[in-house]
C-alpha cells in the first residue's frame, strides 16, 4: 500500500500533461501576405539602383506614388521641358527613345521629365467563366426545380437567361477596364506636368513613345491641359482593348503634333497612312509626319537620328 500511494502523485502528473490544450488557448493567425507588386514597379525598383540618386523623383499621381527621371537644363535661360511617356514594357530610362531623349534634351536648353506607367487591368489575366458541358447524346439535361404552379416554364427559360447573362457580363468586364487604366495614366501625367511647372518650364511638351504616344495623345484629347504646348509621337502604337485607337484621336488633338515613324517598317507605314488620312478631316489640323530609317546595325546613329528629328520639329 505504502508503495502504491508514492506511485500515485506520477500517474496524475502524467495524465494532465496527455490532456489536449483549452480550447481558448488557440494558435495566433498567420499574418496575411503583403500585396504582390505590379512588374512595372518591380522594374522601377531595379532602374533606381542603377540611376544615380540625384535624378530620381517620386512623384504622386492618385493613389499612386511612382518612379520619376529629372534632369534640368544645362542652361541659364531654359526653353521648356519635356515630359516622356514610355510605352508598355518600358522604364523611365529604356534604351530605345526613351532614356537617349531623356539623356540628350538637357544639352540643348531644354529640363527632361521621364515618367514610368502602371500595368495596365486590361493586360492582366481575367477569371475564365467555365461553360457547363452539354447532356451526351441520349442523356436528358438535368431538370431545374420546378414550381408547382403555370410559370414553371417561364421560370425554367428566365434561369437559362440569366446563365447566359451572367457569362455575358463577365465578358464585357474584362472589355471595360480601360477607364480605371486611363484614370492612373492621366493622374500621373498631371502629376509630371504640374512638376514640371513648378520648375518655371515656359513651354512644355509631350513626348510619347510605342503605347507611351497614345496615351499622350488620349491625355491631350479628353483633358487639354493648357500648360501643354506641343505633342510628340515616336513609333506610335494602339494598345490592346482601348476605347479609342489613336486614328480616331488623331482628329480630336488641338495642338500641334509631330507624328515619327519608321518608313523601313510596313506595319508601322500602313498605319500612320491611315492617321494621315484621319488629320485631313481636322479643320486647321496642326498634324505632320515625319519619317525615320531603321539602322539595326547601327543603334547609336538611329537614336541620333531620332532626336535630332524630334528637336528640329521642335524648334519650328
Amino acid at each position: 500500500m505504502c508503495c502504491l500511494a508514492s506511485f500515485l502523485p506520477f500517474g496524475a502528473l502524467a495524465a494532465d500533461a496527455e490532456q489536449p490544450p483549452a480550447a481558448s488557448e488557440t494558435p495566433a493567425a498567420p499574418a496575411p501576405r503583403p500585396p504582390l507588386l505590379e512588374r512595372s514597379q518591380e522594374d522601377a525598383q531595379a532602374l533606381a539602383r542603377l540611376v544615380p540618386k540625384a535624378e530620381q523623383q517620386t512623384l504622386q499621381g492618385g493613389a499612386d506614388s511612382f518612379l520619376a527621371l529629372w534632369k534640368p537644363a544645362n542652361d541659364s535661360d531654359p526653353q521648356g521641358a519635356v515630359i516622356i511617356v514610355p510605352g508598355a514594357g518600358e522604364t523611365a530610362d529604356w534604351p530605345n527613345a526613351v532614356g537617349p531623349l531623356r539623356q540628350k534634351f538637357p544639352d540643348v536648353g531644354w529640363h527632361s521629365l521621364s515618367i514610368s506607367l502602371p500595368d495596365l487591368l486590361a493586360d492582366s489575366p481575367q477569371a475564365r467563366v467555365e461553360a457547363k458541358p452539354a447532356p451526351e447524346q441520349g442523356e436528358s439535361a438535368p431538370a431545374k426545380d420546378l414550381p408547382a404552379d403555370a410559370n414553371a416554364n417561364v421560370a425554367q427559360a428566365t434561369a437559362a437567361d440569366a446563365d447566359t447573362a451572367e457569362s455575358t457580363d463577365a465578358e464585357q468586364a474584362s472589355e471595360q477596364t480601360d477607364p480605371a487604366d486611363a484614370a492612373r495614366i492621366f493622374a500621373r501625367l498631371d502629376a509630371a506636368v504640374a512638376f514640371a511647372q513648378q520648375h518655371n518650364a515656359r513651354s512644355i511638351v509631350l513626348i510619347g513613345h510605342g503605347s507611351g504616344a497614345y496615351w499622350a495623345a488620349r491625355y491631350l484629347s479628353e483633358t487639354q491641359p493648357p500648360q501643354v504646348q506641343k505633342l510628340v509621337m515616336v513609333a506610335a502604337q494602339t494598345p490592346a482593348r482601348v476605347e479609342h485607337d489613336l486614328e480616331s484621336l488623331v482628329p480630336t488633338l488641338r495642338v500641334p503634333t509631330a507624328d515619327i515613324y519608321y518608313a523601313t517598317r510596313s506595319a508601322d507605314r500602313s498605319a500612320a497612312a491611315q492617321r494621315l488620312q484621319a488629320s485631313k478631316r481636322q479643320k486647321d489640323s496642326q498634324y505632320r509626319q515625319l519619317s525615320l530609317i531603321a539602322m539595326p546595325g547601327n543603334k547609336a546613329a538611329e537614336q541620333e537620328q531620332m532626336f535630332r528629328r524630334v528637336r528640329g520639329w521642335m524648334s519650328l
